[in-house]
């Protein structure tokens, strides 16, 4: 039996990890649950699966819990999550969001865990630092974005051919066949209107901009080993076809299945094995009716753009794109940006960002904290 560690047992993939666990309690065993804000539902979860260990954001929230769950070891904020990551289990499952999965995914790798990774942001901004890393400590890195899971069950069996092409399929989000000029007026009930997906807040918007789909990009480049122009982003608006592989002859490998995040996860729990379930499967002759391709409109979607430019400048530039993206997002969440200013915004910040090196955990972090308050600073805005 395996135990996992759930970083983000709220969350969208944390929630859907535990349906995974749930049906499938003699092959898995939830010992660690972690949560910022929806304590009612982590309770819950508690009462469930009975871990070993919880994490929680605050110290308040960790005190009223010790006093319920005496047999249940209680860590809260930071360094909680370093411990909960740090824990005796097989796998790590970080569905974090932003800047926060790095230091946890960081220390999990170092006590020889194995990670089961839905927080891109982690190889975005740390990708040289993590990757080497991981071949240091022998451990597995298992992608569960949809996209990533594609490519990496693509690439069984591939012998060692060689890559021409990673294709990479996109949504489009909820405004693909929106005009340009309308794109400054949308809200942000339209923008976490996603056609296909069930996601958070956060990573839906970054949807909307295709931003999600640039951080994928970077993603790709640091868990396949390939150059940036091996990644071809496909818009795909059925969400059927989760990604491919071109190989030096030719030929295209591609995975495809219903947009289900479970399967995904399911998959980086139970690698390399596949266990059956009653989760829902691919009827070909319903959603594989029609299976459309386009390339993306990187003018219009100007966030996918510049998540190429930063990867091929490289340095500390992608820190620098996901820390700012991370705040516009929240300014545009909370009502106080429109949503064309963040890639407007970004841009300019990418523009004026002084390269350095950062190749360790406390050079990455301190690069994250400036262009954070550079981004709120750029709105008048203080810490």
């Amino acid at each position: 039996m395996k135990k996992i560690a759930i970083l983000g047992s709220t969350g969208s993939i944390g929630t859907q990890a535990l349906d995974v666990i749930r049906n499938n309690p003699d092959l898995f065993r939830a010992s660690v649950l972690s949560c910022a804000a929806r304590i009612g539902d982590l309770e819950k979860q508690i009462a469930e699966f009975r871990p070993d260990m919880v994490c929680v954001a605050e110290e308040n929230d960790a005190k009223e819990l010790a006093k319920k769950y005496r047999r249940t070891e209680i860590v809260w904020g930071g360094r909680g999550l370093i411990t909960a990551a740090s824990s005796d289990c097989d796998v790590v499952l970080n569905s974090l969001v932003g800047i926060r999965g790095l230091e946890p995914t960081y220390n999990a790798i170092l006590a020889g865990n194995d990670i089961a990774l839905a927080n891109k942001e982690t190889l975005v901004a740390g990708g040289e630092l993590i990757m080497k890393t991981v071949a240091e400590r022998g451990v597995s890195m298992l992608p569960v974005d949809s996209e990533h899971s594609a490519i990496f069950q693509c690439l069984q069996g591939s012998a060692g051919n060689k890559i021409r092409r990673i294709l990479l399929t996109a949504s489009g989000g909820p405004f693909f066949d929106m005009p340009e000029s309308e794109l400054s007026e949308v809200t942000v009930e339209q923008a976490l209107a996603h056609p296909n997906w069930s996601m958070g807040d956060k990573i839906t918007i970054d949807s909307a901009t295709m931003m999600n789909k640039g951080f994928e990009v970077i993603e790709a480049k640091w868990l396949f080993g390939v150059d940036l122009d091996r990644v071809e982003v496909l818009v795909h608006r059925q969400s059927i076809l989760h990604s491919a592989v071109e190989f030096e002859d030719g030929a295209v490998i591609a995975q495809l299945g219903v947009p289900d995040m479970r399967l995904p996860i399911k998959y980086a729990l139970t690698y390399p094995a596949r266990i059956t379930d009653d989760f829902p499967k691919l009827d070909f002759c319903k959603e594989g009716a029609e299976l459309t391709f386009e390339k993306p409109d990187i003018e219009k979607f100007k966030c996918l753009k510049l998540a190429y430019e930063a990867a091929k400048a490289g340095g500390s530039y992608t820190i620098a794109l996901n820390g700012a993206n991370e705040v516009l997002v929240q300014l545009f969440l909370e009502g106080k940006i429109k949503f064309t200013q963040i890639p407007e915004t970004l841009e300019r910040l990418l523009d004026s960002h002084v390269p350095r090196n950062a190749d360790d955990l406390g050079s990455i972090l301190e690069v994250d904290k400036e262009i954070r308050r550079a981004a709120l600073s750029f709105f008048g805005i203080g810490e």
